[in-house]
Protein backbone atom coordinates (compact mmCIF):
# COMPACT_ATOMS: atom_id res chain seq x y z
CA UNK A 1 0.00 0.00 0.00
CA UNK A 2 3.03 2.36 0.82
CA UNK A 3 3.90 1.79 -2.93
CA UNK A 4 0.84 2.56 -4.42
CA UNK A 5 0.22 5.33 -2.33
CA UNK A 6 3.70 6.73 -3.55
CA UNK A 7 2.42 6.28 -6.83
CA UNK A 8 -0.88 7.95 -6.97
CA UNK A 9 1.21 10.95 -5.04
CA UNK A 10 3.54 11.02 -7.93
CA UNK A 11 0.82 10.58 -10.30
CA UNK A 12 -0.69 13.37 -9.18
CA UNK A 13 0.77 16.44 -10.99
CA UNK A 14 1.33 19.65 -9.69
CA UNK A 15 -0.03 22.36 -12.04
CA UNK A 16 2.49 24.09 -14.73
CA UNK A 17 0.83 27.17 -14.83
CA UNK A 18 -1.11 29.54 -12.23
CA UNK A 19 -4.35 28.86 -11.72
CA UNK A 20 -5.23 32.05 -10.04
CA UNK A 21 -3.83 35.67 -10.12
CA UNK A 22 -0.84 36.42 -8.12
CA UNK A 23 -2.13 38.31 -5.20
CA UNK A 24 -2.40 42.08 -5.99
CA UNK A 25 -0.94 42.58 -2.54
CA UNK A 26 2.84 41.09 -4.00
CA UNK A 27 4.64 43.69 -6.15
CA UNK A 28 7.30 42.81 -8.43
CA UNK A 29 10.49 43.71 -7.03
CA UNK A 30 9.61 44.26 -3.38
CA UNK A 31 9.99 41.98 -0.47
CA UNK A 32 6.26 40.88 0.94
CA UNK A 33 4.88 38.85 3.55
CA UNK A 34 2.29 36.34 2.36
CA UNK A 35 0.42 34.37 3.68
CA UNK A 36 -1.05 30.54 2.64
CA UNK A 37 -3.84 28.01 3.83
CA UNK A 38 -5.22 24.85 2.85
CA UNK A 39 -3.60 21.46 3.66
CA UNK A 40 -1.98 19.17 1.22
CA UNK A 41 -1.87 15.53 0.70
CA UNK A 42 2.28 15.77 0.54
CA UNK A 43 2.05 17.57 3.83
CA UNK A 44 -0.30 14.89 5.98
CA UNK A 45 1.74 12.52 8.51
CA UNK A 46 1.36 9.70 6.37
CA UNK A 47 3.12 11.14 3.59
CA UNK A 48 5.92 12.34 5.91
CA UNK A 49 6.65 8.89 7.52
CA UNK A 50 6.52 7.32 3.95
CA UNK A 51 9.20 10.28 2.63
CA UNK A 52 11.67 9.84 5.85
CA UNK A 53 11.07 6.22 6.72
CA UNK A 54 9.91 8.04 10.24
CA UNK A 55 7.65 5.95 12.20
CA UNK A 56 5.94 8.48 14.63
CA UNK A 57 4.23 11.07 13.80
CA UNK A 58 5.42 14.43 12.75
CA UNK A 59 4.34 17.27 15.21
CA UNK A 60 0.80 19.43 14.60
CA UNK A 61 1.35 21.37 11.61
CA UNK A 62 -0.93 24.81 11.24
CA UNK A 63 -0.11 25.93 8.00
CA UNK A 64 -2.57 29.18 8.33
CA UNK A 65 -0.37 30.51 11.55
CA UNK A 66 3.03 30.45 9.29
CA UNK A 67 3.86 33.11 7.23
CA UNK A 68 6.68 33.87 4.13
CA UNK A 69 8.35 36.34 2.53
CA UNK A 70 8.69 36.46 -1.24
CA UNK A 71 10.16 38.60 -3.72
CA UNK A 72 9.08 38.35 -7.12
CA UNK A 73 11.80 39.32 -10.09
CA UNK A 74 10.83 43.34 -11.29
CA UNK A 75 10.05 42.39 -14.47
CA UNK A 76 8.05 38.80 -13.56
CA UNK A 77 5.38 38.59 -16.66
CA UNK A 78 2.98 36.25 -15.95
CA UNK A 79 2.82 34.75 -19.83
CA UNK A 80 6.25 33.35 -18.90
CA UNK A 81 7.16 30.82 -16.80
CA UNK A 82 9.58 31.70 -13.84
CA UNK A 83 11.21 29.63 -11.50
CA UNK A 84 11.18 28.95 -7.52
CA UNK A 85 14.24 29.59 -5.21
CA UNK A 86 13.03 28.38 -1.73
CA UNK A 87 14.87 29.43 0.79
CA UNK A 88 15.10 27.67 4.20
CA UNK A 89 17.13 30.01 6.89
CA UNK A 90 19.35 29.11 9.56
CA UNK A 91 17.89 31.81 11.25
CA UNK A 92 13.92 33.52 12.08
CA UNK A 93 14.06 35.13 9.33
CA UNK A 94 15.05 34.25 5.81
CA UNK A 95 17.30 36.40 5.03
CA UNK A 96 19.74 36.52 2.21
CA UNK A 97 22.79 39.04 0.54
CA UNK A 98 21.47 41.83 -0.95
CA UNK A 99 23.38 41.25 -3.93
CA UNK A 100 21.81 37.66 -4.06
CA UNK A 101 18.66 39.32 -5.11
CA UNK A 102 19.51 40.67 -8.37
CA UNK A 103 21.45 37.39 -9.33
CA UNK A 104 17.57 36.02 -8.59
CA UNK A 105 16.09 38.38 -10.92
CA UNK A 106 18.27 38.32 -13.68
CA UNK A 107 17.84 34.25 -13.32
CA UNK A 108 13.93 34.69 -13.37
CA UNK A 109 13.56 33.26 -10.39
CA UNK A 110 11.29 33.83 -7.15
CA UNK A 111 12.43 34.20 -3.94
CA UNK A 112 10.61 32.65 -1.05
CA UNK A 113 10.97 31.77 2.51
CA UNK A 114 9.32 30.52 5.65
CA UNK A 115 9.65 33.18 8.89
CA UNK A 116 10.33 31.64 12.04
CA UNK A 117 12.40 28.49 10.43
CA UNK A 118 15.35 28.71 11.93
CA UNK A 119 18.08 26.10 13.45
CA UNK A 120 15.28 26.33 16.57
CA UNK A 121 12.56 24.78 15.09
CA UNK A 122 11.49 21.22 14.33
CA UNK A 123 13.03 19.86 11.47
CA UNK A 124 9.50 18.21 10.47
CA UNK A 125 8.36 21.83 10.59
CA UNK A 126 10.72 23.29 8.39
CA UNK A 127 10.61 20.67 5.50
CA UNK A 128 6.59 21.28 5.53
CA UNK A 129 7.09 24.78 5.14
CA UNK A 130 9.09 24.74 1.96
CA UNK A 131 7.20 21.80 0.58
CA UNK A 132 3.83 24.03 0.97
CA UNK A 133 5.90 27.26 -0.09
CA UNK A 134 6.25 25.09 -3.46
CA UNK A 135 2.73 23.53 -4.01
CA UNK A 136 1.09 26.98 -2.86
CA UNK A 137 3.47 29.22 -5.42
CA UNK A 138 2.60 27.27 -8.07
CA UNK A 139 -1.03 28.04 -7.61
CA UNK A 140 -0.18 31.78 -8.00
CA UNK A 141 2.27 31.81 -10.46
CA UNK A 142 3.33 30.53 -13.81
CA UNK A 143 6.14 27.63 -12.45
CA UNK A 144 8.86 26.34 -14.83
CA UNK A 145 8.60 22.84 -13.39
CA UNK A 146 12.09 22.27 -14.51
CA UNK A 147 13.56 24.92 -12.21
CA UNK A 148 12.32 24.20 -8.36
CA UNK A 149 14.73 24.59 -6.46
CA UNK A 150 15.42 24.51 -2.73
CA UNK A 151 18.33 25.89 -0.62
CA UNK A 152 19.91 27.24 2.79
CA UNK A 153 22.77 27.89 4.73
CA UNK A 154 24.25 26.19 7.49
CA UNK A 155 21.74 24.16 9.53
CA UNK A 156 18.80 25.54 6.62
CA UNK A 157 21.04 23.69 4.01
CA UNK A 158 21.20 20.39 6.00
CA UNK A 159 17.35 20.62 5.74
CA UNK A 160 17.37 21.62 2.02
CA UNK A 161 19.68 18.26 1.30
CA UNK A 162 17.22 16.38 2.77
CA UNK A 163 14.23 18.20 1.23
CA UNK A 164 15.97 17.66 -1.98
CA UNK A 165 15.85 14.21 -1.53
CA UNK A 166 12.86 12.89 0.13
CA UNK A 167 11.02 15.78 -1.93
CA UNK A 168 12.52 14.42 -5.24
CA UNK A 169 9.38 14.41 -7.15
CA UNK A 170 8.39 18.07 -6.05
CA UNK A 171 11.98 19.91 -6.61
CA UNK A 172 14.03 19.23 -9.35
CA UNK A 173 17.76 20.74 -7.23
CA UNK A 174 18.95 21.93 -4.85
CA UNK A 175 21.86 24.24 -3.26
CA UNK A 176 23.41 23.74 0.09
CA UNK A 177 25.13 26.29 1.35
CA UNK A 178 27.76 25.15 4.03
CA UNK A 179 26.13 22.59 5.22
CA UNK A 180 24.56 18.77 3.81
CA UNK A 181 23.29 15.67 5.68
CA UNK A 182 23.16 12.58 4.15
CA UNK A 183 21.36 9.05 4.32
CA UNK A 184 24.50 6.90 5.00
CA UNK A 185 27.22 7.11 7.30
CA UNK A 186 30.30 9.09 6.22
CA UNK A 187 33.62 9.25 7.59
CA UNK A 188 35.65 12.76 7.00
CA UNK A 189 39.61 12.73 6.69
CA UNK A 190 40.27 12.92 10.49
CA UNK A 191 38.43 9.67 11.03
CA UNK A 192 35.16 11.76 12.38
CA UNK A 193 31.69 9.65 11.67
CA UNK A 194 29.20 12.08 10.14
CA UNK A 195 26.08 9.80 10.90
CA UNK A 196 22.69 9.44 8.74
CA UNK A 197 20.04 12.37 9.66
CA UNK A 198 17.08 10.57 7.71
CA UNK A 199 16.04 7.67 5.15
CA UNK A 200 14.16 8.89 2.28
CA UNK A 201 12.10 6.28 0.55
CA UNK A 202 14.09 4.49 -2.20
CA UNK A 203 11.58 5.24 -4.92
CA UNK A 204 11.63 8.91 -4.34
CA UNK A 205 15.92 8.58 -3.74
CA UNK A 206 16.06 7.45 -7.25
CA UNK A 207 14.37 10.22 -8.79
CA UNK A 208 16.90 12.38 -7.25
CA UNK A 209 19.75 10.06 -8.06
CA UNK A 210 19.12 9.67 -11.69
CA UNK A 211 17.17 13.05 -12.43
CA UNK A 212 17.79 16.05 -9.86
CA UNK A 213 21.04 18.45 -9.46
CA UNK A 214 22.89 18.88 -6.25
CA UNK A 215 25.23 21.76 -5.62
CA UNK A 216 27.23 21.83 -2.63
CA UNK A 217 28.79 25.11 -1.72
CA UNK A 218 31.92 25.21 1.14
CA UNK A 219 34.51 27.04 1.25
CA UNK A 220 38.36 25.92 2.29
CA UNK A 221 37.89 28.02 5.97
CA UNK A 222 34.32 26.85 6.01
CA UNK A 223 33.72 24.54 9.49
CA UNK A 224 32.08 22.07 7.43
CA UNK A 225 34.30 21.47 4.80
CA UNK A 226 35.39 18.15 5.65
CA UNK A 227 31.82 17.13 6.48
CA UNK A 228 30.52 18.72 3.10
CA UNK A 229 33.15 16.72 1.29
CA UNK A 230 32.53 13.29 3.42
CA UNK A 231 28.87 13.41 1.96
CA UNK A 232 29.68 14.50 -1.61
CA UNK A 233 32.04 11.75 -1.67
CA UNK A 234 31.27 9.12 0.03
CA UNK A 235 27.28 10.01 0.06
CA UNK A 236 26.10 11.67 -3.24
CA UNK A 237 29.02 9.89 -5.24
CA UNK A 238 28.92 6.46 -3.88
CA UNK A 239 25.51 6.09 -3.86
CA UNK A 240 25.23 6.99 -7.86
CA UNK A 241 23.96 10.36 -7.88
CA UNK A 242 24.38 11.46 -11.60
CA UNK A 243 23.82 15.44 -10.91
CA UNK A 244 25.83 16.13 -7.89
CA UNK A 245 28.77 18.70 -7.61
CA UNK A 246 31.03 20.53 -4.98
CA UNK A 247 31.77 23.69 -5.08
CA UNK A 248 35.12 24.82 -2.95
CA UNK A 249 35.40 28.17 -2.69
CA UNK A 250 38.88 30.00 -1.83
CA UNK A 251 39.54 31.37 1.01
CA UNK A 252 35.42 31.13 2.22
CA UNK A 253 34.47 30.48 5.61
CA UNK A 254 31.17 29.51 6.89
CA UNK A 255 29.23 32.82 5.61
CA UNK A 256 27.26 32.64 2.46
CA UNK A 257 29.50 33.58 -0.44
CA UNK A 258 29.40 36.13 -2.91
CA UNK A 259 26.85 36.40 -5.23
CA UNK A 260 28.98 35.36 -8.13
CA UNK A 261 29.31 32.32 -6.53
CA UNK A 262 25.51 31.81 -6.18
CA UNK A 263 25.15 32.77 -10.04
CA UNK A 264 27.77 29.85 -10.59
CA UNK A 265 25.31 27.48 -8.55
CA UNK A 266 22.19 28.45 -10.53
CA UNK A 267 24.21 27.91 -13.67
CA UNK A 268 24.87 24.31 -12.62
CA UNK A 269 21.32 23.45 -11.61
CA UNK A 270 19.82 24.59 -14.87
CA UNK A 271 21.75 21.90 -16.26
CA UNK A 272 19.39 20.10 -15.69
CA UNK A 273 16.98 21.29 -17.57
Amino acid sequence: MRCLSLLLSLCAALPLAAASSAPSSVKPGVRTTITFEGAIPQNSNEQYKMRLSDPDDPRIYDLSRESFEILVPKGYKESEPYGLFIWISAGNKPSINPEWEKVLADQKLIFIGAVNSGNNRETCDRIRLAVDANHHLRQLYKVDPDRVYVSGHSGGSRVASMVGVAYADMFTGAACFMGANFFRHTQGKDGTMYEMRYFPHPEIARIAQQQNRFALITGDKDSNLDNTRAVYEQGFQGEGFKGAKLFVIPTQGHSAPDAKWLKKVIEFLDTGK
